[in-house]
């Protein structure tokens, strides 16, 4: 009924929601200069000779490519964000947890609260709630800081911090596994069924969830903002698409993970029977993954710290036109040289 609501609401402003985009950068020809500076690197490997700056340079006409100098200079900028990308594969792995192991904890806990039998989806909501609270209060205080003239808290900054909620998550998680081993077992009824399970109230898995749903409101809209205004925007579509490439890589990640360790353990670390295994030591590897994965984030973070200074240098522009300003002042530097004649044909061709 959600969805009907949804399509329904889309339909209806469907006409403000239309527009041509500009004309530029597809994903075949975006794909298309990878393959082609690869082709170029091993003829020049092989045949050619001469240094650019970057391997992606081969892929100009003027440097032997097929492809014209604003496609590839759009598509490295397009190159600086795939370690983004990269790392917020493992992050989602993390966030896979809350219908998985977390899942897994929390079916296996005591479900009732004040004669209450809670449902196990009650838990996701308390993942929820963070964002729903989070996300307009953000917005305020950015707004804040920009009615003030100070600068706010760069998106780089706030995915780390993000990345480093998702590894307490989990570490939280492998803590509060074995600290609901220590209870004793009781019955409950469950889909039809009875399990043995522990009688620690489930409620108290909710720091887990809400860390874990803290991280997902401060990574995702910073994620999106990043690749939205440090790609040109010819090429914005691209990024953003390769941006839920790696959410779905995420998932696909999680499970292999769970796959590997259920096998490597013996389902020890993944039991199918909870108070007969150690959970806790598949948490606390994912926590150490998730701490890595954080520390390189914040290494390379200084890639996307000031979006402003990118923004001002015209790279979400045009960078063609950068360059272009550049070589007209350098002609200028060489008009005081006494060569005007040939300093006015030269800015007649550009």
């Amino acid at each position: 009924m959600s969805v009907l609501l949804m399509l329904i609401a889309i339909h209806m402003v469907r006409n403000n929601l239309i527009f041509r985009p500009k004309k530029g950068s597809s994903l075949l020809t975006t794909l298309g200069v990878f393959l082609n500076s690869l082709k170029m690197c091993c003829l020049h490997y092989r045949h050619l000779s001469g240094d650019v700056a970057s391997w992606l340079d081969r892929a100009k006409e003027n440097n032997g490519g097929c492809y014209s100098e604003t496609h590839v200079e759009n598509v490295k900028v397009l190159a600086r964000l795939f370690p983004l990308y990269g790392l917020q594969i493992l992050y989602r792995a993390c966030i896979t947890q809350i219908p998985s192991g977390y899942y897994i904890q929390t079916m296996n806990s005591n479900l009732h609260l004040n004669g209450f039998l809670l449902p196990i989806g009650a838990m996701n909501l308390i993942s929820i709630l963070p964002l729903l609270l989070l996300a307009p209060l953000m917005e305020c205080v950015t707004s804040c800081y920009l009615s003030m003239e100070k600068t706010p808290f760069s998106p780089s900054r706030v995915i780390t911090l993000g990345h480093a909620c998702a590894a307490l998550s989990v570490l939280v998680a492998g803590l509060f596994e074995v600290h609901r081993k220590g209870y004793p077992l009781t019955e409950q009824a469950l889909s039809g069924k009875v399990l043995q399970v522990s009688s620690m109230a489930c409620i108290q898995l909710a720091p887990q969830y809400i860390l874990l749903g803290l991280a997902e409101a401060l990574v995702t809209p910073s994620c999106s903002v990043i690749s939205f205004h440090l790609t040109p925007s010819h090429i914005r579509g691209i990024s953003l698409h390769f941006l839920t490439l790696s959410y779905g890589g995420g998932c696909f990640l999680g499970a292999l993970i769970i796959q590997l360790v259920y096998l490597l353990s013996g389902g020890n670390w993944y039991p199918n029977t909870l108070h007969e295994g150690n959970l806790e030591h598949f948490f606390f590897f994912l926590a150490m993954l998730m701490t890595i994965n954080t520390l390189v984030f914040w290494w390379i973070s200084y890639r996307y710290l000031d979006l402003s200074v990118m923004q001002s240098r015209g790279v979400g522009s045009s960078l063609l036109a950068e360059k272009l300003l550049q070589y007209k002042t350098c002609l200028r530097f060489y008009d005081t040289m006494e060569r005007p004649s040939t300093t006015a044909s030269i800015e007649t061709v550009l």
